[in-house]
Formats: C-alpha cells, sequence, structure tokens
C-alpha cells in the first residue's frame, strides 16, 4: 500500500504534463517575421473564439518590441531570436500592433474574423 501512496503523485505529475502537452499541442500558430524594422504580414486574419499561439520571429539584429494596447501583450524580442505570446480567445475585430522600438516602421494588425 506504502508503494502506491508513493507513486500516486509521480502518476498525477505525468498526467498534467501529458495533458498539458496535449493542449498546446491544439492551439493554432501563426507566425509573424520582424525584418527591417518591418513586419511580415502586416496583417494576421486569424480565427474568432480561439486561443491562438503567436510565434514572432526577429530576423533583424536589434531587439523589436511587439506591443499592443488592445491584445494587452508587450514582449522584447532580441536581434536573430524568436517569441511565442498567446492571445485570445478574441471577438472579431481589428487589433493593432507595433514595434515600440521603430514604431513609425514596426506597424501590423491581427484581424479577428468569424
Amino acid at each position: 500500500m506504502k508503494k502506491i501512496a508513493n507513486t500516486f503523485p509521480l502518476c498525477v505529475g505525468l498526467m498534467l504534463l501529458l495533458l498539458s502537452s496535449f493542449l498546446q499541442a491544439e492551439v493554432p500558430t501563426f507566425t509573424i517575421e520582424i525584418r527591417g524594422h518591418l513586419f511580415y504580414p502586416s496583417q494576421l486574419v486569424v480565427p474568432a473564439n480561439t486561443k491562438i499561439k503567436l510565434l514572432v520571429i526577429n530576423q533583424d539584429p536589434t531587439p523589436e518590441e511587439f506591443e499592443s494596447y488592445e491584445l494587452n501583450r508587450e514582449k522584447v524580442i532580441m536581434g536573430g531570436a524568436k517569441a511565442t505570446i498567446f492571445i485570445g480567445p478574441l471577438k472579431p475585430g481589428d487589433y493593432p500592433f507595433f514595434g515600440e522600438f521603430n514604431p513609425k516602421t514596426a506597424q501590423g494588425v491581427i484581424r479577428v474574423e468569424q
């Protein structure tokens, strides 16, 4: 009986880890690249009422900050690095974002559609 009691927390931990991996695999992933202080694509269309994983790849040698007041997100991405940002679920509409270090050029919008 003592062996079962000792392995129970391990089994629960493994089940939670597997469940977490399964749930993350189900999240749709969209990619935005930063090149020359611009976002590519500058407009990204995503489904409404769905949590998404946004992969932001900074191809520039300098850091950039992905920022959006409407999405309540900000994340610094070092030059040559990438970052993962989870957003949503969102209602249909436009959610602008910009690069805080280059706000005049690095601009974009996430368009959420039904």
